[in-house]
Parts: structure tokens; C-alpha cells; sequence
């Protein structure tokens, strides 16, 4: 199949272009369609579930909640755990002196 794309006025090309990505594209899904076939066969053929050799299923684990570690005693809703970036009031606190042990959940 030759295209002779000397003829092709600048709307055709660009066409041809998008239809040729759009059958690239097609092409790339389909193999990756394959390609876990394959995967999941040699898996199952081995004896094991996609969990056993992914974890979770190729998902990542979601970050259990940590505890309060630190309470504003200006509003009581007001906790900060200690990680990340310190709140407006635990900094405003700090700098006006107080202490980081000031804060602490009992």
C-alpha cells in the first residue's frame, strides 16, 4: 500500500498523520492487551495469583492516618501530627515563645 504524499494537499496529510497515530496508538493497546495475557497465564501456570507476585494488585498501599501528637490549646479541633509542615498556629506559638512540649497530647 504506497501513498504517494507528494498529491496530498495539507488538510489530507494532515489526516493520514492523525489516522496513522490513532492506528499506532491502537496497535500499542492491543499489544499491552496481549502482553498481560501472557503475564497473567505464566502466573496462573506457576501456580500463583496476580496478588501473590503484584502485592495489591500493582495498587500502592494506602498510608494508614497517623495520631495527633500536638493539640492548639487556643481550639481544642486544632492537632497537628508532627509530620509535614507545621500549622499556622504551632509556628505563630513557637515563635511567640512557647515550647513544642507546650503542645503535646497528654
Amino acid at each position: 500500500m504506497a501513498i504517494d504524499i507528494k498529491n496530498l494537499n495539507h488538510n489530507q496529510l494532515g489526516e493520514l498523520i492523525s489516522r496513522a497515530q490513532q492506528r499506532q496508538n491502537d496497535l500499542a493497546a492491543e499489544k499491552v492487551v496481549k502482553l498481560r495475557e501472557k503475564v497473567h497465564a505464566l502466573i496462573k501456570a506457576e501456580g500463583f495469583s496476580v496478588e501473590d507476585v503484584l502485592g495489591t494488585g500493582g495498587r500502592a498501599k494506602a498510608r494508614a492516618k497517623v495520631k495527633p501528637k500536638y493539640r492548639n490549646p487556643a481550639d481544642k479541633s486544632q492537632t497537628w501530627s508532627g509530620r509535614g509542615k507545621r500549622p499556622r498556629w504551632f509556628a505563630d506559638a513557637l515563635a511567640a515563645g512557647k515550647k513544642e512540649k507546650d503542645f503535646l497530647i497528654g
